[in-house]
C-alpha cells in the first residue's frame, strides 16, 4: 500500500536542531515533486519547503529561510527536513506530502496540488 511515513519528531530547546524523515513506501516517490508542510493549533497549514524530484529546485517559507534546509534521497525513497536554530514559533505538525508529477525539475508550494500525505509528526520548541 502506497504511504508516507514520517519520523524524528519530538521536544527540542529553543536554538537547537532536529531533522525530520519522510519514507515512501509502495512504490512511489520516484519522479515525484515532494513538500514538507506544517500546522500549528488554529491556524491553516502551512508549505515550509518544497523540492523538485531532481533536488536541484527548492522553494522555502520566508520564516525558515537561512535555518531549515529540505533534501531527498531518490535511491532510498526518502525526504528529510533538517531543521536548525529552531524557534517556538516553528512548534506544529509536520507533514510530509507527495505530487505524482512525474518531472524532474517541478515543485510546488500549493498545498491542493498534493495528494498524497504522512500521519504527521508533531515538533516542540520549548522557550
Amino acid at each position: 500500500q502506497e504511504q508516507l511515513v514520517e519520523s524524528g519528531g519530538g521536544l527540542v530547546q529553543t536554538g537547537g536542531s532536529m531533522r525530520l524523515s519522510c519514507a515512501a513506501i509502495g512504490g512511489i516517490f520516484t519522479g515525484w515533486a515532494m513538500a514538507w508542510f506544517r500546522q500549528a493549533p488554529g491556524n491553516e497549514r502551512e508549505c515550509v519547503a518544497a523540492i523538485s524530484y531532481s533536488g536541484d529546485g527548492t522553494e522555502y517559507l520566508n520564516s525558515v529561510k537561512g535555518r531549515f534546509t529540505i533534501s531527498r534521497d531518490n535511491a532510498n525513497n526518502t525526504l528529510y527536513l533538517q531543521m536548525n536554530n529552531l524557534k517556538p514559533e516553528d512548534t506544529a505538525v509536520y507533514y510530509c506530502a507527495g505530487d505524482p508529477a512525474f518531472s524532474n525539475s517541478y515543485y510546488t508550494t500549493r498545498r491542493e496540488r498534493y495528494h498524497y500525505w504522512g500521519q504527521g509528526t508533531q515538533v516542540t520548541v520549548s522557550s
